[in-house]
């Protein structure tokens, strides 16, 4: 099964971490960190988006065995959320 991506964050996508829809039902691009009740939770551009994930290096890190620095894992996601669905406009 491929690993499934939040289209916003760049956060894996689990059953547990969906975000949701207008209607309640789940969303499958997004995680409810991002998108809650159809919309996105914060407005912010891509940049402020890299910012703010950033701050989570040392939990990235922890989860997925690497040890990137937090400018390390900038740049990782400068190279990444332009192909997200909510950054692809931009």
């Amino acid at each position: 099964m491929d690993m499934k991506f939040c289209q916003s964050c760049g956060m894996p996508l689990t059953n547990e971490v969906l975000g949701t829809n207008a209607d309640g039902s789940p969303n499958e691009d997004y995680c409810i960190y991002c998108y809650k009740d159809g919309k996105f939770t914060q407005d912010m551009t891509m940049a402020q988006m890299i910012d703010h994930c950033a701050q989570f290096t040392d939990e990235i890190n922890m989860n997925s065995g690497q040890n990137l620095t937090v400018e390390q894992m900038k740049e990782q996601m400068r190279q990444f959320f332009p192909h997200l669905k909510r950054w692809k406009k931009q």
